[in-house]
């Protein structure tokens, strides 16, 4: 039977874990990053649109803070990309993917934000306050358990473990 090593398939290397590991993890970034820039790209014409005049103070403020977790999200979920060509051949692919995927987890937190702003800002808008926080608070509790909590309680049930994933 074959050795697994450092959490990786039966009889690879560490280059080539390395390898798949940011193979794996660019491919989800491309997955995520389609949909924040398509946000992106709606927030940015929001504001050009003639009903945006009818978005009161508060549905402003959401509206800039979607704008800007969007924005933030975008360049989270790209740099992988920017860094991978900026450091290939050098040597430094553990360090950019240890890197990238410390992104991919802020890029997630910053998307959920956009989001849920984005959400109670149309709600807010059409229907009024209170159901603006509760429809907002159903996209944050939603996300923040599927993208955050159930992983996290994953890791710590397993954790001590000796089987990995």
């Amino acid at each position: 039977m074959s050795e697994i090593r450092e959490s990786g398939e039966p009889g690879e290397s560490h280059k080539e874990r390395v390898d798949r590991e940011l193979a794996e993890l660019l491919q989800g970034l491309r997955v995520a990053v389609t949909g924040v820039q398509v946000l992106f790209a709606f927030m940015l014409t929001l504001p050009f649109q003639a009903g945006f005049g009818k978005v009161d103070a508060l549905g402003r403020w959401l509206f800039f803070i979607s704008l800007m977790a969007s924005a933030l999200a975008s360049i989270c979920f790209i740099t992988p990309a920017a860094q991978h060509r900026l450091y290939f051949r050098t040597g430094l692919k553990e360090r950019m993917l240890r890197r990238s995927n410390e992104l991919g987890v802020a890029g997630a937190m910053l998307l959920l934000v956009a989001m849920t702003s984005a959400v109670a800002m149309v709600t807010e808008t059409v229907i009024n306050n209170w159901p603006a926080a509760l429809f907002g608070a159903a996209v944050a509790l939603t996300g923040g358990w599927f993208w955050l909590l159930q992983p996290l309680l994953d890791l710590y049930r397993t954790r001590g473990s000796t089987s990995r994933e």
